[in-house]
């Protein structure tokens, strides 16, 4: 997998708490201030409760002002490029000026002790991103946007009971004995989900180029969903993606879910792997089915 190690939440601690210290850190950078930002998005699979939204939670925790909107989006591997995507709709839209996209995951707390085809990969973590309007450019800062979703997929990477589908089957009685169903934990058919990938992710790359005319030349970097260093390996051969372009980074973290591409952004920046003005193509893909793909032109 190429996973070394992975970090773990506390038995305490909920992604809200790891997106929120995120937030926290950048504030001390003094980037910003929270009383600037005036939306939140939050992506996540592992929320603090059904009800109510975590980002309404987040909000407080913050501090930020009560005239700013907060949404959650359940949405994993694919989630960055979604939010970066409602993001720039909202900024151009002129609902939001500066908007804080966070992003966290703690797979660890719905994941089998002795599931080592699970455990061994998935990490807990998160990110924190600040969105804000720029000064009008003839060039996309942020875009365009590739979009993919199967549904068919879904039972190949699914936690099923700790959701209403699963009580509504129960009742009906048509959740079979000691089906996978009857347990809470993550289950991961990872045979089809790597042939998922191996399918949709170069499409998404060719359909991309051709949105935009653009071919490898004026790629600076690629940044995908680090999802294992073995389908990595299997994506960057079949689509050709050249060796120096492509950036790795999870062999002491994990596979942190939707926050697997922001952190590796941070890293690529802190390595001097991306400076002002690169173009880096982010693509994710994984539970849903779903897949995304988008460039970025990275800002100091």
């Amino acid at each position: 997998t190429g996973i070394i190690t992975r970090k773990i939440a506390g038995p305490g601690e909920c992604a809200s708490d790891l997106a929120c210290q995120a937030a926290v850190n950048m504030f001390a950078e003094g980037i910003c201030t929270p009383d600037e930002i005036d939306y939140i998005l939050f992506c996540s699979q592992s929320p603090d409760y059904l009800m109510p939204t975590t980002a309404c939670l987040i909000q407080q925790r913050l501090g930020v002002p009560r005239t700013s909107g907060a949404l959650d989006m359940n949405l994993g591997c694919s989630g960055y490029v979604y939010g970066l995507g409602l993001a720039k709709g909202l900024i151009e839209t002129g609902q939001s000026k500066k908007l804080l996209m966070l992003t966290g995951e703690t797979y660890s707390k719905y994941i089998r002790d002795n599931d080592i085809n699970v455990r061994t990969i998935f990490g807990d973590g998160a990110a924190c991103s600040l969105i804000e309007a720029v000064d009008d450019s003839s060039e996309e800062t942020i875009g365009p946007f590739i979009y993919g979703t199967d549904g068919l997929g879904a039972n190949n990477l699914i936690v099923a009971q700790r959701g209403f589908r699963y009580l509504a089957q129960r009742n009906l009685g048509e959740v079979p004995p000691h089906s996978p169903d009857e347990d809470p934990y993550m289950h991961m058919n990872g045979p089809e989900v790597f042939l998922f990938t191996l399918l949709n992710v170069p499409k998404a790359i060719s359909d991309l180029f051709e949105r935009t005319g653009y071919g490898w030349d004026d790629v600076d970097l690629v940044v995908f969903h680090q999802a294992n260093a073995y389908m990595l390996e299997h994506l960057k051969n079949k689509i050709r993606i050249p060796n120096e372009k492509f950036y790795v980074s999870m062999s002491d973290i994990g596979n942190t879910g939707s926050s697997t591409i922001p952190i590796a952004l941070a890293r690529a920046e802190k390595e001097q792997r991306l400076k002002p003005g690169d173009r880096v193509m982010l693509v994710g893909f994984g539970v849903g089915y779903s897949w995304s793909a988008t460039f970025i032109i990275w800002q100091a």
